[in-house]
C-alpha cells in the first residue's frame, strides 16, 4: 500500500470514529509510519486516535504528537482531579481498594502501588484517563509477585493458537522468571493487541517485552 493511500486510509478511520474530533489532527505517513500532530480537548480523546490508527491495515508504528488543549472553562485544579480519580477507582469493582497511591501535578496523574493482574492495572489507567481535566496518566503500577506456574510458556503458546486473530506461526515465546518476551512477526495492530494480552492472561506474568514486528 502506497503512504498517500495509507494516510487516506487514516483520515477517513478517525473521521469516522465518533470520540475523536478529527479536524485539528494532522496525518502525515512515510514507509507505513504515521506521524498525528495537532491538538484534543481531552486525553482521553488522544488515546481514542491512537487506537483508531492502530486499527487501520499498513499502519507499521505511529509517532504520536498531539498536544492536549483543555479549554480554560475546563481547567481542573490537581486536588480536585485527585478527588475525582480516587472515587472513580473506589467505584470499579475490577481495582483493589487501597492499593493504588494517586498523585497529581499539572493534570498528570500517576499512578504508584501493586495489582495481582494485567487487567488490574489497565482498568486502573482506563477509569482516570476517562476523568475531565487530566493531562495524561503515568501508569507506574507493578504486578505482585507470585509462583510460577513450570508450563507458563505452553500455556501461552496455547492460548495463540486457540485465538481465531492471531497467525501464532510467526510468534516466538520465551519466559524468563516473571517476564514474557515476544518476538517475530504479525499482519497489523489488532494481531498484535492480541497477542499481548494472551500473554499478560498468563498467571505469574508481571511483565511483557514487546519485540513484534507489525509488516
Amino acid at each position: 500500500m502506497s503512504d498517500v493511500q495509507l494516510r487516506k486510509d487514516v483520515i477517513d478511520e478517525l473521521e469516522w470514529d465518533p470520540s475523536v474530533n478529527a479536524a485539528h489532527i494532522g496525518v502525515a505517513v512515510e514507509k507505513g509510519v504515521v506521524t498525528l500532530s495537532g491538538h484534543v480537548a481531552t486525553y482521553a480523546e488522544k488515546i481514542a486516535a491512537e487506537r483508531a490508527v492502530r486499527r487501520v491495515r499498513g499502519v507499521r508504528a505511529i509517532a504520536e504528537e498531539i498536544e492536549i488543549r483543555l479549554p480554560s472553562a475546563k481547567k481542573t485544579s490537581d486536588d480536585e482531579i485527585a478527588k475525582r480519580a480516587a472515587n472513580i477507582l473506589d467505584w470499579d469493582s475490577q481495582v483493589p481498594k487501597g492499593a493504588i497511591e494517586i498523585t497529581v501535578h499539572n493534570g498528570w496523574v500517576t499512578l504508584d502501588g501493586a495489582v495481582d493482574w494485567q487487567f488490574q492495572r489497565r482498568a486502573a489507567e482506563d477509569d482516570v484517563r476517562k476523568l475531565s481535566g487530566v493531562a495524561g496518566v503515568n501508569n507506574r503500577l507493578t504486578i505482585n509477585s507470585r509462583p510460577q506456574i513450570p508450563e507458563i510458556q505452553q500455556r501461552i503458546e496455547e492460548a495463540l493458537r486457540r485465538n481465531a486473530e492471531i497467525e501464532a506461526k510467526g510468534v516466538q515465546v520465551t519466559v524468563s522468571g516473571g517476564t514474557v518476551t515476544l518476538t517475530g512477526t504479525v499482519h497489523d495492530w489488532v494481531e498484535h493487541d492480541a497477542i499481548k494480552n494472551a500473554a499478560w492472561s498468563a498467571p505469574g506474568v508481571q511483565s511483557v517485552e514487546d519485540r513484534l514486528t507489525v509488516i
